[in-house]
């Protein structure tokens, strides 16, 4: 299946969390929209428009977005258009750059969206005549947050404003652990960056690094004859596997008509495929702040590599190899260790370790092509693919339906546990 307008060559759409500071959860996705050789503001806007509708019909009722708001880019003649109208009001938060405010009409434009009830937000607020006149209609102000001084005294002042003026403010661009820490210092209510993993260290299942019973576990069933017996009693000896696992198998996704009480008969009911698979929803832990988005776009990597693989003339890994190439690529977030020191002690192939810590080679590569894509990076994924050969028209199809992969497990089995 394909989304509406995903179709024609060269459509992309990715999506972006931001984070509360508070919660220390996903509040909102912003969508990253391009079309042919441009971006949102080189192209048919109604074309643009009803792609990323019917993005958001896809998900609609599913569990990947959660039910959380949207932040999109709007340009003068979407708004002008009545555009946003397409979209639910209470979901969707009308993002505008400063482009925008050179039109004529803008102060006009933004009232009537207000009266009919959107929240607005502008990107990369500064402290500016045109941005001042607009804040009566906006609710979120972002700061690029790569564009701070050392001292940071434009954004303490814009978060004094905010607070002033009941307004919140969001920091994108915090693409590093010590941008996190800076931000939450500074105040901010939200926080946005490129690598969600590099924020969610210490939010995920509580391991004692490379001596967990959860990293054993991963080392067994990555062996090409992982031993049964073996992986029962290392799951037996966790309480917080046990319980997963029994909650995955009992869950809708299987619908078995009786409750499946033993780690077993659990464990043979999924099968050694599966759990291989399905490894990572073992550490999941509900509520657990960022952990949420680790899962999500380990499962989202894997999926996506495991199917642009299949376009790869000659690609050195197995299809199952690919899966957790793209699986694995979050593994030093999930234990907090190096990634050369998370993969050593595994026993993978050469070459897929190789492509986990960057090596050169097609294996990273692909890795490298999916990360791109997912973080927006257009101009680098496509030098990524036409590298390895993969046909550009076909990457978001295989994007979208990775990601009706993990709606379906997500919906179906994280929902229930």
């Amino acid at each position: 299946m394909y989304f509406g307008g995903l179709d024609r060559m060269d459509n992309y759409i990715a999506y972006q969390p931001i984070i509360s500071t508070k919660k220390q959860k996903t509040v909102a996705y912003e969508l990253i929209y391009r079309q042919d050789s441009g971006s949102l503001y080189n192209q048919d806007d109604r074309g643009a428009a009803s792609t990323i509708v019917s993005f958001l019909n896809q998900l609609e009722g599913s569990s990947f977005l959660g039910g959380r708001d949207v932040l999109l880019t709007f340009t003068p003649n979407l708004l002008l258009k009545n555009i946003p109208d397409i979209f639910d009001v209470k979901k969707l938060i009308v993002q505008i750059e400063d482009n925008v405010l050179i039109h004529p009409q803008t102060l006009e434009i933004l009232h009537q969206y207000k009266k009919r009830g959107y929240r607005m937000a502008l990107v990369g607020f500064t402290f500016n005549n045109r941005n001042l006149d607009i804040l009566p209609h906006i609710d979120y102000l972002k700061v690029n947050f790569e564009q701070l001084d050392d001292s940071a005294r434009e954004a303490k002042n814009i978060i004094s404003l905010a607070q002033n003026l009941n307004k919140k403010t969001i920091a994108y661009n915090v693409n590093s652990p010590e941008a996190r820490g800076k931000a939450l210092a500074l105040g901010f209510d939200y926080i946005q960056g490129e690598s969600v993993a590099d924020m969610l260290r210490g939010k995920t299942y509580k391991m004692e690094k490379l001596n967990s019973v959860f990293y054993q576990l991963l080392s067994e069933i990555s062996r090409p004859q992982p031993e049964f017996d073996r992986i029962e009693k290392l799951v037996s000896m966790d309480v917080n596997l046990t319980y997963s696992l029994l909650k995955m198998v009992n869950s809708a996704y299987f619908a078995l008509p009786n409750r499946i009480k033993e780690v077993r008969q659990a464990l043979t009911i999924l099968g050694l495929s599966q759990l291989r698979q399905w490894i990572y929803l073992l550490s999941f832990v509900p509520d657990a702040g960022f952990s949420e988005e680790l899962i999500k776009t380990s499962f989202l990597r894997a999926i996506f590599c495991q199917k642009l693989s299949g376009f790869i003339p000659s690609f050195p890994l197995s299809s199952d190899e690919a899966y957790l190439l793209g699986m694995f690529s979050t593994l030093d977030v999930l234990l907090d260790v190096p990634q050369e020191e998370a993969v050593k002690q595994l026993p993978l192939s050469d070459e897929l370790k190789a492509g986990l810590t960057g090596a050169p080679g097609q294996c990273s590569e692909l890795l490298n092509l999916c990360v791109a894509y997912e973080k927006g990076h257009w101009t680098k994924m496509g030098r990524f693919a036409q590298n390895l050969g993969v046909p550009t028209h076909i990457i978001a199809k295989e994007y979208f339906d990775s990601i009706e992969y993990v709606n379906g497990i997500w919906s179906s089995i994280i929902r229930h546990k």
